[in-house]
């Protein structure tokens, strides 16, 4: 009976904990409100909670969420299949990667805002060109970890599987793949807040639907409870995905070594 109890004080820690950090913020938050000199500059807690609640009130709030959302997850996925793809490529075949060499280096410390000029010349204030922005800043970081995670298979497990008479396919599903999924799981997750990121930027500098727009538009009309409502949705939509992509690692490699021994 102790031991239970001591367990699920233990567990109950960090919640507490987690609530008493965001009480602190929102007192601090609050007392910073009132030493600004300019109202608009930094609204209190109330005048926040007040845009927030009319925000939730209207449709077009909630269709911005979906958009946003919808955009961040669509060019992950699209990331995920293409990034995982050409890792795979480039870690088992020395001609891909000396092909792909140059040119991964070279597009990989290129920010991904950079090229949105050209992404809007092309597509447009559009969804596709939010996706393309989200696809083009995590895609790459995807491929080198995958890459990564195909060279760290121990050799002599793939010359086992071949001696078993295994074909390059079965070799590649039931040994490389495996071993590799550690480093694809944590790609995955480290990408999936930078997607709502690059949505985000997509629609404040390049016009694309979302919270981004939506942000722009409370900007140019001096609306900062506004702005700093649309700071809080998004952080509570990075927490939610952060933890969304977390879990969804965890059971998914849930009989990899590695996450057993964190469990």
């Amino acid at each position: 009976m102790q031991s239970s109890a001591r367990a699920g004080r233990f567990a109950a820690a960090p919640i507490l904990f987690g609530a008493l950090g965001i009480v602190l913020l929102l007192v601090a938050w609050q007392w910073g409100s009132t030493q600004v000199t300019s109202e608009g500059a930094l609204p209190s807690v109330p005048v926040v909670a007040e845009a927030l609640g009319g925000l939730f009130l209207q449709s077009s709030f909630w269709v911005d969420v979906l958009l946003t959302l919808g955009i961040a997850l669509l060019g992950w996925a699209i990331a995920a299949v293409v990034g995982v793809a050409l890792g795979v490529l480039v870690g088992t075949s020395d001609v891909a990667f000396a092909a792909t060499r140059v040119v991964l280096e070279f597009l990989r410390p290129i920010p991904a805002i950079v090229i949105l000029p050209l992404a809007m010349l092309v597509l447009g204030p559009t969804a596709e060109m939010g996706v393309f922005l989200v696809v083009f800043g995590v895609m790459l970081p995807i491929a080198a970890q995958t890459a990564a995670g195909v060279e760290s298979v121990d050799p002599v497990m793939r010359n086992t599987a071949r001696s078993f008479g295994m074909r390059p396919g079965e070799i590649l599903w039931r040994v490389i793949l495996p071993g590799a999924s550690p480093f694809i799981g944590t790609a995955m997750r480290v990408a999936a807040p930078v997607t709502l990121i690059m949505a985000v930027v997509a629609g404040m500098l390049g016009g694309a639907p979302g919270i981004g727009s939506a942000l722009t538009v409370a900007q140019s009309s001096g609306r900062s409870d506004l702005i700093f409502a649309y700071v809080v949705v998004l952080g509570v939509l990075g927490l939610f995905v952060q933890t969304a992509a977390g879990r969804t690692e965890r059971r998914l490699l849930h009989w990899h070594a590695s996450y057993r021994k964190g469990n």
